[in-house]
């Protein structure tokens, strides 16, 4: 007789009911090693082992070889919702092909990024895809979408989004407070999750390693007020790396690891990454919270749920019937013509006065230290093709019409005895490429020992010389690999590209007091310094007393080289922008909006020997550049393996550039606010609140040809606005528009943006052909977060729907009257005023009430703070204030203009979390502008008025 398979087999089942009997059979030991990242196997009934986490995010990487896409702000420069769709699709299909073959290649992957590019200096704004929460949840939505597949039942990858929430900085990432008022939380911040999420293509979040308002995201009650409200489907939250240790040990938040993993199992982490492969640091937390009561066997079975709810979509228990098992689809010509489409559709042409396209037969000089490069970056796969600018321009005008020049400077390093730091010859040894195995953390992949270290002799060896600004240098043998130290401390030609987890190929020189000339080498990555021995030259030196002090003999200038080519040619193409592992990238923010001296030297070079020279900036970020005597310049991010044939197609005109910047350019560091600082309404920060004058604007990109935009019609019906304009491409080339819809508050009450996306489309229009784009917008969608009433609200007045080509580059307006009952005052004396729901403050923080919900205030770094609340209805009149606060200092109230009319003394509380209600009379009528004033290092709660 043949036994029936349990229930948790049978496809027929709903797959709640087969998640809960396999549940029920799991033991307790087995449902808690299902917490860590690498889910062991349950032999006994035939259960895979799992791990959670796949990086996927412009491609699969880490695994080896895969198609590489431009970079995920690359292409959030399309703004191409469908383009992205397909990039998502490639990528979740060669995920499924690879591992068919390679079962380390996991299905839940992490991706895509959805935290917003608020500050240009971030150090991951390349792994964003704009400051723009619409754009954003746009293209987050598509790539999504792509990755889980069109089956109803089955998902082909199962996309968990990145960082929840509002993180912006790698500087103390993990001990770092986001301060973030509730209209920036509701408006800003959570909007680009929410409608992800809401879109219905996404299988849980990944918490960031910050703090938001003083409690770490790993313990936010956000996910489970907000991220699991958005949705009915069983959300898999996964811990970043190292993140749940961080609770304890950099934090500082709970004194005991059992504590820390009970607070996050009960805010709703279900997967704990942590400890590599090795769970058991996990698993005995685990056990231990549960032997002392602070969770339960039900707290477990909750995220076991979550974790299998997955793993049933991802067809891991059906394989007969998952439509995506038999996937094989991998470098295909389809996925290649797809890279080349979107890094074609990314490059953004930012100025053009007239020396684009290249003209048929033009003589190009092609120069800058990107010109022959095709940058990966740390969540790029390995390259099974390779196309840098000057591959592609020689592909596309022919090699004897094309020069190149580098660059570099080309030096000699001089020891104090008089030799030369020498690269042995290497015969025999094979090139390698950084990543090509694959590996499940590529920050464990070691340095080469099998090439001999550097030695010292008579001549030495020519050394390339790059300098990636803050004197962050790279050095490379000519026409071979770059410098880097092994965990041996050897110093070798070895690397064929900077990178790795702590870059072992960067160095610094410092100036030595004993010798005018003389430097030492510090290598960055050990912090140590080099040193010349009988046995090789090794990283060896922590103090700079026995360092090799070097003189450094310049061969030749990089600007030398660039005039000779820019001087013979009839265009120069200089090729600037940045290295995605030196100087800004995860762990690492960037310190200026400047392009490094050196990439200046070469610029300015070529554009004296040149006149008719085009910048195109290959880069992970905005740059502050002066072009005023610039004829053309271009932005592309770095665009994966097709980078060079679509650049080079753009220049010469076979493709209309059509990419739109996602983020503003700033004019310069004295723009910016500071990093810390995510007030971005407060701050006036992004586009939708900076007053000054960009570079270049959010949504801003020109065309070979040109466009007309006409005949705005805007009609309301019902909740619904009904809008739609005509564009027409008016000039002689085929040409991508991107039509841009923005609306704007005409006289708000409050601080409301200047302008903001409401919606766009990109359309292919042949000259003189016309299209009417219609677009449906919701009324809810002119709303704004009352921190008055705690919800949403549309202001009744004047509102203004504009169409255009770039946020400053409106064509059409129309004006829209919203009509509805006016906003009614703060109702003070039923509900008081909780702290955080301020309208305007001044050298304040918001910080956590307590461990585990709510928001207090506290004056920031020592100074006097201020908290501002309009419009405040005290009825008849009140007579008395409470204050609930923790800590110690001075709470004032008073009216605008007038002196304190109040002032409540708080006492040493027991803890930051102890609070205490302090009263005083109090007097006020009416509707009144509210001023508190808080002195001391106090946490202000909530203030209640009686009377």
């Amino acid at each position: 007789m043949t036994a029936h398979p349990p229930p948790f087999r049978d496809p027929h089942l709903p797959f709640d009911e087969r998640v809960d009997d396999l549940l029920a059979r799991l033991t307790l030991d087995e449902r808690i090693a299902m917490l860590h990242q690498f889910a062991p196997a349950v032999e006994r009934l035939d259960v895979a082992a799992f791990r959670t986490g796949q990086e996927a995010l412009h491609g699969v990487a880490w695994m080896g070889p895969a198609t590489v896409f431009p970079q995920a702000v690359g292409l959030g420069a399309t703004w191409n919702d469908d383009l992205v769709r397909r990039v998502g699709e490639a990528v979740s299909t060669e995920a499924r092909a690879m591992r068919a073959r390679d079962d380390r290649v996991g299905l839940n992957v992490w991706s895509p990024t959805v935290n917003l590019l608020r500050h240009p200096l971030w150090g991951r704004g390349e792994e964003g895809y704009s400051e723009d929460p619409k754009l954003t949840s746009a293209i987050a939505t598509a790539y999504t979408r792509g990755l889980r597949g069109d089956h109803p039942t089955y998902w082909r990858t199962a996309p968990v989004l990145k960082h929840w929430l509002a993180h912006n900085n790698e500087t103390d990432r993990d001990t770092s407070s986001s301060s973030v008022r509730p209209r920036v939380l509701h408006e800003y911040d959570l909007r680009a999750f929410r409608e992800t999420v809401e879109a219905g293509a996404v299988a849980g979040v990944m918490p960031a390693y910050n703090l938001v308002n003083g409690r770490p995201n790993h313990v936010s009650p956000y996910l489970r007020e907000h991220l699991r409200a958005w949705t009915e489907r069983e959300l898999l939250v996964c811990s970043d790396a190292g993140a749940p240790s961080n609770l304890v040990d950099s934090e500082h938040y709970f004194d005991t690891h059992e504590e820390a993993i009970a607070a996050a199992l009960a805010a709703g982490v279900d997967s704990f990454t942590d400890y590599g492969t090795d769970s058991s640091t996990i698993v005995a937390r685990v056990r231990g919270a549960l032997e002392r009561g602070l969770l339960s066997a039900a707290d477990i079975d909750t995220a076991v749920r979550r974790q299998l709810s997955v793993r049933f979509s991802l067809g891991e228990f059906d394989p007969g019937l998952d439509p995506y098992a038999g996937t094989k689809d991998f470098d295909t010509p389809a996925h290649r013509a797809l890279a080349q489409e979107a890094a074609e559709q990314a490059v953004v042409l930012l100025k053009n006065d007239g020396l684009l396209p290249l003209p048929a037969g033009a003589r190009v000089a092609v120069v800058g230290l990107l010109a022959d490069e095709c940058k990966l970056d740390w969540y790029s796969g390995t390259l099974l093709h390779r196309s840098t600018p000057l591959q592609g321009l020689c592909e596309r005008f022919g090699a004897d019409r094309v020069t190149f020049a580098e660059g570099v400077d080309r030096v000699r390093l001089r020891t104090s005895s008089g030799t030369y730091l020498a690269v042995p010859e290497a015969a025999g040894t094979a090139d390698e490429v950084r990543g090509a195995e694959g590996a499940l953390d590529p920050a464990l992949l070691a340095g080469r020992t099998d090439l001999p270290p550097l030695t010292a002799d008579a001549t030495g060896t020519e050394l390339s010389l790059i300098d990636w600004g803050d004197g962050v240098l790279t050095l490379r043998a000519a026409g071979s690999r770059y410098l880097s130290v092994a965990e041996d401390g050897f110093v070798r030609a070895a690397a064929d590209q900077p990178g790795g987890w702590i870059v072992q190929e960067t160095f610094r020189l410092e100036s030595h007091e004993t010798h005018d000339s003389g430097h030492l080498l510090k290598h960055i990555g050990t912090g140590r310094y080099v040193s010349v021995a009988a046995d090789g030259v090794k990283v060896a030196a922590d103090d700079p007393a026995d360092a090799e002090v070097f003189d450094v003999m310049v061969t030749e200038r990089g600007e030398e080289e660039v005039s000779r080519a820019a001087d013979a040619a009839d265009v120069v193409i200089v090729v600037a922008g940045n290295d995605p592992h030196i100087n800004g990238r995860e762990t690492e923010d960037r310190t200026t909006l400047r392009l490094p001296t050196h990439q200046e030297r070469l610029l300015r070079a070529a554009r004296a020997a040149n006149p008719r020279t085009a910048l195109t900036l290959v880069s992970a970020y905005p740059y502050a550049v002066g072009h005023e005597d610039l004829p053309a310049l271009l932005w592309s991010a770095h665009g994966g393996q097709a980078a060079g044939t679509a650049l080079a197609r753009v220049l010469a005109g076979d493709v209309s550039p059509a990419g739109r910047l996602p983020q503003t350019w700033y004019a310069s560091d004295d723009d910016l606010p500071d990093l810390l600082d995510y007030d971005v309404i407060g701050g006036r920060q992004t586009y939708l609140y900076f007053e000054g004058t960009p570079l270049f604007p959010f949504g801003h990109g020109l065309s070979y040809t040109s466009f007309a935009y006409g005949n705005l019609a805007v009609r309301r019906d019902g909740e619904l606005l009904r809008i739609s304009f005509t564009v027409t491409n008016t000039g002689d080339v085929p040409a991508d528009e991107v039509a841009q819809l923005y609306t704007r508050a005409v006289d708000p009450a409050i601080p409301r943006p200047r302008r903001q996306l409401a919606a766009y489309r990109r359309v292919h229009l042949t000259p003189g052909a016309s299209a009417e784009l219609s677009f449906e917008l919701p009324v809810a969608g002119l709303g704004f977060w009352d921190v008055a009433h705690s919800h949403w609200w549309v202001e009744p007045g004047p509102y203004e729907l504009l169409a255009g080509a770039s946020s400053a580059d409106i064509r059409l307006r129309e004006t829209l009257r919203i009509d509805g009952p006016a906003a009614g005052p703060r109702p003070v004396v039923e509900r008081g005023l909780e702290a955080a729901d301020y309208d305007d403050h001044l050298a304040t923080t918001i910080v956590d009430r307590s461990r585990t919900s709510g928001d207090a205030v506290t004056p920031a770094d020592g100074k006097v703070g201020e908290l501002v609340f309009r419009r405040c209805d005290f009825g008849d009149g009140v007579t008395g204030v409470s204050v609930e606060a923790a800590g110690a200092g001075t709470v004032e109230l008073s009216l605008p203009g007038g002196p304190v009319l109040a002032s409540l003394d708080v006492t040493v509380t027991g803890g930051p979390y102890e609070y205490t209600t302090v009263r005083a009379e109090f007097a006020a009528t009416g509707v009144r502008d509210l001023r508190i004033g808080l002195r001391g290092p106090l946490r202000l709660a909530h203030v209640g008025f009686s009377g």
